[in-house]
């Protein structure tokens, strides 16, 4: 098998072939362009803590120590914010030699500020799966800001396969600048991935440069798309001199100044912001499929959105700061889809917006 990425039909094999075991079949659109949706299982646990199961040891057999109580998520339950909480997932692992795993949550979760993480047996590491692993999935799963509804089949999170070495070098990611233009800048900084900076000029006269989130709100539910006003969650944040204070706990929704384009035949992941520069975190939600901004696909460059918030003390940043860097990796094979129009995708061609389950009047 080529080094890179795994495409979709590719995915798709996995399971045909019971690398990928599922406990109910695929549901619509699980499978993405270089990923796969996971989804909840029948029940989570509140836990005291949240804990990495360490080599040797199985995630199961540390939650009897650490549970509180057990939540049955077969007719939907609320998670509250503030609260750990650990869900079996419908999907497992038999991986073979050479193959890894990694997950992030998925666009819509990450802006609901939903701190959202997978754990394998074994793991010294959240979010990563090793070589040649068998076994079960679980989600570690903290609201942050807003309570949030969930069920069995709620997709929180997503993975993606590679196969040996798939990330570009500086070289290689210069040349896919210069040919494809991955961001609209024409000197990007390329240490390290690609650099993204912070819009705060704002989208219109008012100066509105994006949300924070109001504290005290009602539940969302996550399957529910479109149902509820932006008011009742979020207060609309302007700015004049293209600054702004971030405040110590606070949730954000900013974008990026630049467009950003992911050709066909790679993807990228937002890498963490590197602590020496700021005392805040951009992005919980890292992954961008094969297409996104793609002209070709409906999406003529698309911002990313940056879920922002500040740590132990309030933070200046200004307009076209860095803030985080994209980090593109090979597909091993074209993707036979892209994302975009006719997936049905949520966020191609996207300015500043909101998740999925917000009106947009």
């Amino acid at each position: 098998m080529t080094d890179g990425i795994l495409p979709g039909q590719a995915i798709a094999k996995l399971v045909d072939d019971g690398v990928i075991r599922l406990e109910r079949p695929l549901a619509d659109r699980q499978i993405q362009p270089a990923s796969l949706d996971l989804r909840l299982g029948t029940r989570a646990y509140r836990m005291r803590a949240s804990f990495l199961p360490g080599q040797g040891r199985t995630v199961e057999s540390r939650v009897d120590d650490l549970k509180l109580h057990e939540i049955d998520l077969t007719e939907g339950a609320v998670l509250e914010t503030g609260c750990v909480y650990l869900v079996p997932l419908l999907e497992h692992l038999d991986l073979p030699h050479g193959l890894a795993a990694l997950t992030n949550p998925k666009s819509s979760t990450g802006r609901l500020d939903v701190f959202t993480r997978v754990i394998a047996d074994g793991g010294r590491a959240f979010d990563s799966v090793p070589d040649g692993y068998t076994g079960a999935l679980w989600a570690e799963v903290s609201p942050r800001t807003f309570p949030v509804l969930v069920r069995t089949g709620s997709r929180l999170t997503q993975l993606r396969f590679r196969q040996g070495h798939a990330i570009l070098t500086a070289e290689e990611t210069a040349a896919l600048q210069a040919s494809d233009r991955l961001v609209d800048t024409n000197e990007p900084d390329l240490r390290d991935g690609i650099s993204v900076t912070i819009d705060l000029a704002g989208l219109g006269p008012d100066g509105l440069v994006g949300y924070r989130a109001k504290r005290h709100t009602g539940v969302i539910d996550v399957d529910r798309v479109a149902g509820y006003a932006v008011d009742d969650f979020w207060e609309a944040v302007h700015v004049k001199k293209r600054q702004l204070v971030l405040d110590p706990g606070e949730f954000y929704i900013l974008a990026s100044n630049e467009a950003v384009h992911v050709p066909p035949g790679y993807a990228a992941e937002m890498v963490p912001f590197d602590p020496l520069v700021g005392e805040f975190r951009v992005h919980y939600a890292g992954f961008f499929d094969p297409g996104f901004g793609h002209t070709a696909s409906g999406g003529h460059g698309s911002r990313a959105v940056l879920e922002v918030r500040s740590h132990e003390v309030p933070f200046i940043v200004e307009h076209g700061q860095t803030v985080g860097r994209l980090v593109y990796e090979r597909l091993n094979a074209p993707s036979e889809t892209l994302y975009g129009e006719t997936l049905g995708s949520n966020y191609q061609a996207q300015k500043l917006k909101l998740s999925k389950h917000f009106r947009a009047d």
